[in-house]
């Protein structure tokens, strides 16, 4: 009886201890405590998942009981228990972070704001409804909003309205798009949704077209894909350490949408939205791809260096997807959490640096005194710049080697000459902070606060130690994601 009801857990249990800790008032101990053993309780809880959907069917929970097209679902395939993984070994990391670095005592609010942009997350990638697709993202955004002005100061103030700025005007575009499919074909379950856009007649065709990349460009805008991508580097140099990591995987959110929309609802079954991204999806991604590059050789701070990654990170994505075979997607869905968690960790060693040098993370203005710090930056750079036996190395020979035949040769020089770029990058970097004498001031550190990266380190590097049943759950995730007459059949 009670496995009847995993499925809602995820969106649940943030909620709870959202309100448990809002209930312990000033007492942060208490809050510390409740973080860690509710993120643990996450975790446990997201691996359980991960093997329920591993068994191959697509599991479905409704609520209140009742039958699409009125009813709100919630559903769970291999992405989205991936996604839950991803999320509940990031966030736990994170709030450790956020506790052994003291970042949640300066402001009010930050374990319940972070509780609940987790249930954000979690709902987001377990939904089988559009319009409640917009509400989680909605839920993780006004969260997210708060955190990234924990602990105030100008640049936070002036970055988070700017932030909110653009978010709401996705949010509007989101409504809309969601309000023309509606009409179009009285349903907002995505799955019923695909059935009836593969049954539209020619006529509506155009309609559902624009719709379609209408929501696009909502999900192109959050995913930070170019050119709608210019928000990425000011907003999350601005967040406070343990929120840039834990941002890390918001521009992921948009890439899931775009893969679970343009996989189910406008996927290969619907001579409506067939191929509506395939002449212009890779040359974005690839734009995408070089600019964060580019971004990342011009940095000049590590969190600029980070922020250009993102960037790059979300158009070796969607280039991937774009790609259109299964081994391109399969790799794609290997590459998420490896450049996630390693983007992640470049952020909290920016934070270790602002905190403890006088200079902050700024690459040119003197060594760093910190072994430790150090070789976490070497094992990250490593990571990142995607040199074997990294998973970066894996996912990208599988993506190259899952290109079709009559791909344009250009596709390969460009995607080859973005990680030469983000390699120069990263060894400039290094080499900048650890191969000068230190300069000024060098604070001591916290005891513990690099051990939350080191463990987002070891993870990345359990991708690559444990390849092989990884890379086969990612083959079959793909495969389960281009066979949408089954999700058709099961979440209608």
């Amino acid at each position: 009886m009670l496995s009847q009801h995993l499925l809602i857990l995820p969106v649940l249990l943030p909620a709870l201890l959202a309100a448990l800790s809002l209930l312990l008032g000033q007492r942060l101990a208490l809050k510390r405590g409740l973080a860690l053993l509710g993120g643990g309780a996450m975790l446990l809880l997201s691996l359980t998942l991960l093997t329920w959907a591993d068994q191959g069917a697509i599991q479905v929970y409704r609520l209140g009981g009742w039958q699409p097209p009125f009813g709100i679902l919630l559903q769970l395939d291999r992405l989205s228990a991936w996604m839950l993984v991803l999320t509940a070994l990031l966030a736990l990391e994170v709030q450790a972070y956020a506790a052994v670095s003291d970042w949640d005592k300066r402001g009010a609010f930050f374990h319940e704001l972070f509780w609940l942009q987790w249930m954000g997350l979690n709902g987001a990638f377990l939904t089988g409804d559009l319009f409640n697709l917009f509400v989680f993202f909605e839920l993780l955004l006004i969260a997210s909003y708060g955190l990234l002005v924990h602990g105030d100061g100008r640049a936070r103030i002036d970055a988070g309205l700017r932030y909110v700025t653009l978010n709401l005007a996705g949010s509007a575009l989101f409504l809309i798009a969601v309000s023309l499919l509606y009409g179009l074909t009285g349903t907002l379950n995505m799955a019923d949704m695909a059935r009836r856009v593969a049954q539209a007649a020619p006529g509506q065709w155009p309609w559902l077209r624009s719709a379609a990349l209408l929501l696009f460009i909502v999900f192109a805008l959050k995913a930070a894909l170019w050119p709608l991508n210019a928000w990425v580097r000011g907003t999350y140099a601005a967040a406070p350490g343990p929120v840039a990591a834990l941002f890390a995987i918001m521009t992921k959110v948009g890439v899931y949408a775009i893969i679970r929309v343009y996989t189910l609802v406008f996927g290969s079954a619907s001579d409506a939205g067939s191929g509506l991204l395939t002449p212009w999806l890779p040359w974005l991604a690839l734009g995408t791809l070089l600019l964060g590059s580019l971004l990342a050789l011009a940095a000049r701070s590590v969190r600029g260096l980070a922020g250009g990654l993102v960037v790059g990170s979300v158009g070796m994505l969607l280039f991937g997807f774009a790609v259109a075979t299964p081994a391109a997607l399969a790799a794609t869905l290997y590459y998420l959490p490896h450049s996630t968690l390693a983007v992640a960790v470049l952020y909290l060693l920016a934070d270790q640096l602002q905190l403890r040098r006088d200079a902050g993370d700024v690459l040119h203005a003197g060594g760093v005194a910190d072994k430790h710090l150090a070789l976490l930056f070497l094992l990250a750079a490593v990571l990142l710049a995607g040199l074997p036996p990294s998973a970066g190395f894996l996912a990208k020979l599988w993506l190259l080697q899952g290109l079709p035949l009559q791909a344009p040769g250009l596709w390969l020089a460009l995607v080859l000459l973005a990680a030469l770029l983000s390699m120069i990058a990263l060894a400039r970097a290094g080499s900048a902070l650890f191969w000068q004498e230190p300069s000024g001031n060098w604070h001591a550190a916290r005891p513990g606060t690099l051990l939350p990266a080191s463990a987002l380190v070891l993870m990345a590097l359990a991708l690559s130690v444990f390849a092989e049943p990884i890379s086969s759950y990612c083959q079959r995730m793909a495969e389960q994601l281009l066979l949408t007459d089954a999700y058709v059949e099961v979440l209608r």
